[in-house]
Order: structure tokens, then C-alpha cells, then sequence
């Protein structure tokens, strides 16, 4: 019976190990990214976007009017996603997480927006492929400054 109990400790031992050392790698694992140079990607991502998107962010990407004037709510309107907005100062973890799950766990306490989380009608690959539809309208060098963000956040 002892050998038995032995053996057991030592493969939940091993199992624990290796569901660690999966653990470990899987941090050091690259995210998925929006490739704006997929065109496979970038049109996916132009559907969705024109789907759930260009009602609030425009068709062309060009936000409500007067997006950094607060409403009689308090709330902003939609910023732009072109490059005469503040999205491409953001890195694309930050801009997948508030796509997915909303403005507030990027916001300061008590900021209130209309942006919704999309998490329970898009998926992750829809996120990434609008994230690559919008950098894919940016300029050379919006894309460059944007990616050179985004690897600093890593």
C-alpha cells in the first residue's frame, strides 16, 4: 500500500508540475494581435465593425460630433477611430479589453460611458479583426507609433 500512495503523490506531483510549467508558458506566449496587413482579417473586421460599431464610431470611423464635449448627462459622445482620435495612443490589449468588456476598468473610479462591453455577442477573433479593420485605416505613420505602444505595454 505504500508503494502505491507513493506513486500516487508523485504523479499528482507531476501533473502539478506540468500544469505549472504550462501555466508559465502560456504568459510568455504572444497575444493574438489585429494584423492590419490581413486582408482576410481586415474584412471580417470591416463587417463587424459596420455591424456593431458605425452606429455610434461612424461609417468612416469619424465619432459623434463634438465627441470631447461632455452631454447634458456627463457622459462623452463617441471619440473618432480614425487618426484624429485618441485610440491609436492606446495599446491593442488596452482597446481589446474595452471592446470586450467596456470603458470601466480602463477609466479613473466613477466614469461613466455608453460604450458597452461586446464580450457576450462578439468573439475574441471578431475583437482582434475590427482592432485590425481600424488600424488598417490609420496612416503609415499612426500604425508604426500605435504598434511601437503596444510593444512597449508587453
Amino acid at each position: 500500500m505504500g508503494n502505491s500512495l507513493t506513486r500516487c503523490y508523485l504523479v499528482a506531483a507531476a501533473v502539478l508540475v506540468a500544469a505549472g510549467g504550462g501555466a508559465l508558458l502560456w504568459d510568455r506566449m504572444p497575444s493574438p494581435q489585429a494584423d492590419p496587413d490581413d486582408a482576410t482579417q481586415v474584412a471580417l473586421g470591416r463587417q463587424v465593425y459596420e455591424a456593431h460599431c458605425a452606429s455610434c464610431h461612424g461609417a468612416r470611423l469619424e465619432g459623434q460630433q463634438n465627441w470631447r464635449q461632455r452631454l447634458p448627462n456627463g457622459r462623452l459622445p463617441a471619440p473618432p477611430h480614425d487618426a484624429s482620435g485618441h485610440t491609436w495612443h492606446h495599446p491593442d490589449r488596452v482597446l481589446f479589453d474595452i471592446t470586450k468588456h467596456g470603458v470601466a476598468a480602463h477609466a479613473p473610479k466613477g466614469y461613466e460611458s455608453d460604450m458597452p462591453g461586446f464580450g457576450d455577442r462578439l468573439s475574441d477573433a471578431e475583437i482582434w479583426a475590427v482592432l485590425a479593420y481600424i488600424k488598417s485605416q490609420w496612416p503609415s505613420e499612426v500604425r508604426m507609433r500605435q504598434a511601437d505602444i503596444s510593444d512597449r505595454a508587453r
